[in-house]
């Protein structure tokens, strides 16, 4: 007999109709869909309570239900089972403390007149029955509305229909949780009751079992914008961001200037400010599309392949492997010489990451096999290591090194999906030799006349073999001597997997407006939706229609009006840091900003086993100790999480660059730019301006000038005052930062 009857009522959220299924009266509750889901929302099984992994007062749950066999022993079996009593279901030890009757740390959950307690009573009644393979799984859960516009103040109550695998679907909103992305714009309750705070847009996230769904909000600024603020633009990126601006009710800054963006450009595309001739001949360039013209030249200077390896290295963890030396320096430099010729190349996206990902080979031969000796690292199959994580985060900008041990807490992933995914991985075989000879990667390949080593792993709570599958639970059919990797790849590249382009369009779009369209960079889930969805819906597009160009991409980008936006804001923009109303001026990269500093002085830095002259962005192995980049944040590669490069401003920093002596030695050098510039410019006013065009890449304005020339004036010696401009203008804000 089925659990559920036919459709009882109708709940209507135009323009959708759904028949919702009620439970039958004499069926007792079930455990995997009813039980486990009321400890989820009520916290229990929270990693703050019963959840964590030695449980809490001698009582355990799985975090978040994601083991309900062990859940259903915990409540039934410790302790002699004295958590339920069968024969008196409201005595239960279970219901007691969480209507408060005996002390409870956790408190009072709810009330006897609740549905939860009735339910947890009448599934003790019915004999506590267990989890029941035969119960239909959740396939899909959906939140009503899916978006709605509010003011400040006012309320919503959504509604969480579970479409389930025998074609069923049941109103589950007195058993989701739900969760406010950012409490500051709308907070919600248990009873999924929305009540909005401020202005903004924020989602609320919902989670019924394993899956998980959104509603999301948007609350209008009380501003008054003329519409014309919104009708300009350069491509179809300013039209979404514009939109969305329009839609909120927030003003866009102003055009940057020329001395702004060329500065600006320069550093974000090769990570290397333009010199004073570069910065004179582009403010003397007549020609309308100036400003495209430069991005164009840029993306094909020397410059860019250097600044472009270093990104690409970072993601790839190009290092000197951590555990041994079977991976030595000379190993990371031919790994990073192979990524410089595919950023010279413009090697599209789907190409370079299938190279990286289907590596095979010795690592000598085949550089690209150092990504498999860094994220395997000492395992003996690929599998157990890090390389399933590593591989998910940097090339789908997903994170599912959680779901190892346990369900995923805010997606849909299962510690099944996780050792599904690993399955790729598991005929990875490296044979480390020596670092002069290299390391092998090879695939094993399983007898195919045999049953026996099939491909695939076992998930270790469960025992369950586990065949390779992708994230999205989609069947793959392997041959065994197939690499498995090849099936991923496919996958993965497909231009259908919007994870795959997204990953990458939301990693460069952080990289030149400071914010990306989903943050953290590298966390893409359906809980974190993206600040603009059309924006990246069209920008994904645009990026799978032009064959993954990573240039292509990137000048559509640079040449949008919103990149080019000021980064000076206006009264209804000032605190804004989401849409992009501005540019965001953020500090300079560790290496770009050591080379920065070398660049205005023309005192080069000297790192131990590099040629002096070589620049910071040019060094291939990010274990070469240099106390400056390892202060303002270098990437060290340990991991595949774009925060292992960070870009926090630090008091330490700032006492460096101010009181340390490195920055003095190089101005007071005899070989240094400034001493040049005192001997061949005798012009006060020029010499103001040159300084100023080195650091900030404009001229002095009259007060800066004025200030400089009363010093002068008042008989302070020529060098020592141009030798404290110079100075400050490199402790300033406008020289760490780019704006």
């Amino acid at each position: 007999m089925s659990r559920f009857l036919l459709p009882v009522l109708l709940i209507s959220f135009s323009p959708l109709a759904w028949p919702i299924t009620a439970l039958a009266a004499d069926e007792p509750p079930s455990f995997l869909n009813e039980v486990v889901p009321i400890f989820t929302r009520a916290g229990c099984n929270q990693g703050a309570c019963h959840g964590k992994g030695a449980g809490q007062n001698g009582f355990r749950l799985s975090l978040r239900g994601y083991a309900p066999e062990m859940d259903y022993k915990s409540l039934t079996r410790e302790f002699h089972g004295r958590r339920i009593d069968l024969s008196a279901p409201e005595r239960s030890l279970l219901l007691l403390k969480a209507v408060a009757e005996i002390p409870h740390e956790g408190g009072k959950l709810f009330t006897t007149e609740s549905r939860e307690y009735q339910t947890l009573k009448k599934w003790i009644a019915h004999g506590a029955p267990g989890p029941n393979k035969a119960d239909p799984k959740i396939v899909k859960l959906s939140v009503f509305p899916p978006h709605q516009t509010l003011k400040p103040k006012e309320t919503l109550t959504l509604q969480a229909i579970a479409e389930f695998s025998d074609g069923t679907k049941q109103d589950v909103t007195w058993l989701t949780k739900f969760e406010s992305n950012d409490s500051a714009v709308v907070t919600t309750t248990s009873e999924g009751k929305v009540t909005a705070k401020r202005s903004g847009e924020t989602a609320v996230r919902a989670a019924f079992l394993t899956e998980v769904a959104i509603s999301s909000f948007t609350i209008p600024f009380d501003n008054d914008i003329p519409a014309e603020k919104y009708a300009v633009g350069n491509n179809f990126i300013d039209t979404h961001v514009f939109g969305k601006l329009k839609q909120l009710r927030i003003e866009p800054s102003d055009l940057s200037s020329d001395e702004e963006f060329i500065r600006r450009v320069f550093l974000d595309t090769i990570g290397t400010l333009p010199t004073p001739a570069e910065v004179k001949a582009f403010l003397a360039d007549p020609s309308p599309n100036k400003r495209s013209k430069w991005i164009d030249s840029l993306l094909e200077r020397p410059e860019y392949v250097d600044y472009w390896a270093l990104q690409w290295s970072d993601l790839l963890q190009n290092r000197k492997e951590r555990d041994h030396d079977v991976r030595g320096t000379k190993n990371v430099r031919l790994m990073h010489n192979w990524i410089r010729r595919q950023v010279a190349l413009n090697r599209p996206w789907d190409e370079l990451a299938r190279e990286v990902l289907l590596a095979k080979g010795n690592s000598l031969e085949n550089p690209a096999v150092g990504y498999y000796v860094v994220t395997v690292g000492e395992h003996r199959h690929g599998e157990n290591s890090e390389v399933v994580a590593s591989v998910a985060q940097a090339f789908l900008g997903t994170r599912i090194g959680c779901a190892q041990c346990h369900n995923h807490p805010l997606e849909k992933y299962t510690q099944d999906d996780y050792y599904h995914f690993a399955s790729f991985f598991s005929r990875i075989k490296l044979d480390r030799k020596e670092p002069r000879t290299g390391t092998v990667l090879k695939i094993s390949h399983p007898d195919p006349n045999s049953n026996k080593n099939p491909i695939g792993v076992v998930q270790p709570r469960t025992g369950q073999f586990l065949k390779p599958q992708p994230l999205d639970r989609s069947a793959v059919s392997i041959a065994p001597h197939e690499d498995p990797r090849e099936k991923l790849v496919e996958w993965m590249t497909h231009p259908n997997n919007e994870y795959f382009a997204g990953a990458m369009v939301n990693r460069l779009w952080k990289h030149y407006l400071g914010v990306g369209l989903v943050e953290p960079v590298d966390d893409l889930r359906a809980t974190n939706p993206p600040t603009n969805p059309e924006l990246w819906k069209a920008l994904v597009e645009e990026f799978t229609n032009n064959k993954m160009d990573l240039k292509h991409l990137m000048k559509v980008i640079l040449n949008s009006r919103t990149y080019q936006l000021s980064s000076a804001t206006k009264p209804t923009n000032e605190s804004e840091t989401r849409f992009y109303s501005h540019y965001y001026a953020r500090r300079l990269p560790a290496e770009v900003l050591l080379d920065a500093i070398s660049q205005a002085t023309e005192i080069p830095d000297e790192f131990l086993g590099y040629p002096k002259g070589m620049r910071a962005i040019q060094i291939p192995d990010p274990g070469v100790k240099v106390y400056f980049l390892s202060l303002f944040g270098k990437s060290d590669r340990v991991t595949a999480c774009a925060c292992e490069r960070n870009g926090e401003v630090t008091m330490p920093q700032l006492l460096h660059l101010q009181n340390g002596d490195a920055i003095v030695k190089k101005i007071k050098a005899n070989e240094g730019r400034l001493a040049k510039l005192l001997k061949e410019i005798p012009d006060n006013n020029q010499l103001i301006d040159e300084l100023f065009l080195v650091t900030h890449s404009r001229k002095a304005n009259n007060r800066e000038r004025q200030a400089v020339l009363e010093l002068l004036q008042a008989g302070d010696p020529r060098e020592e005052v141009f030798r404290d401009l110079f100075w400050a203008l490199l402790n300033s804000k406008n020289f760490t930062f780019n704006h």
